[in-house]
């Protein structure tokens, strides 16, 4: 993208897909791509520079809009403070209630911890569901669990009940975030704090 510049301020933000009339030159779209900045400048026109310094995971943080600035003969693009996501449930309150807008202490807007916690219990059960069937014919047949389908259904669940506690125990989004966040160890393996369920290779 880029701005035109009048008088230090911008007044326009151009695409650069079409032609430019300034006072009586017309300007081809061509000036984008075959001008050099320095030319483009030299009528005011200037290319937008991002900065993305500021813009964080929008998985945990509410990203400002970006506010656009000329300083020191550039156009900057820049995000402010970055808001982290709730990590805990808002409830209604009784202000609420009594509005018609829901019941006191029920949830009005789930927490990341709601909605994480509810993540790994799908991807649980979903692991688990891929050898339901072993139960099932045990039920209707008596054939025998095998005892590696057995240990691995047992480590799905208590993987689970560990990563719930984690992100139950996670004091705010930041910390939640490091659950999440991959790192690589000396001998090149990439994990994370939180682990994984377990899946059957």
């Amino acid at each position: 993208m880029f701005a035109l510049v009048e008088s230090g301020s911008i007044t326009k933000y151009l695409r650069g897909n079409q032609g430019i009339q300034l006072g009586d030159l017309k300007y081809p779209r061509a000036i984008y791509t075959l001008w050099t900045e320095a030319e483009r400048n030299a009528i005011g026109i200037y290319t937008v520079e991002y900065d993305n310094s500021n813009k964080k995971d929008e998985k945990w943080y509410i990203n400002t809009d970006q506010s656009y600035a000329f300083a020191n003969s550039k156009v900057t693009a820049t995000y402010g403070t970055a808001t982290a996501k709730a990590h805990a449930d808002t409830l209604y309150t009784q202000e609420d209630e009594d509005n018609g807008l829901g019941t006191k202490d029920d949830v009005k807007v789930k927490g990341l911890k709601t909605i994480l916690i509810a993540e790994i219990k799908s991807q649980a059960a979903n692991e688990l569901a891929r050898t339901d069937w072993y139960i099932t014919r045990n039920a209707e047949k008596s054939t025998a669990i095998p005892s590696a389908i057995t240990t691995h259904r047992d480590l799905v669940r208590s993987r689970q009940a560990a990563m719930e506690t984690s992100i139950t125990n996670a004091s705010d989004t930041p910390a939640l975030e490091t659950l999440y966040t991959y790192t690589t160890d000396s001998d090149g393996v990439t994990s994370r704090p939180l682990a994984l369920i377990p899946t059957l290779d």
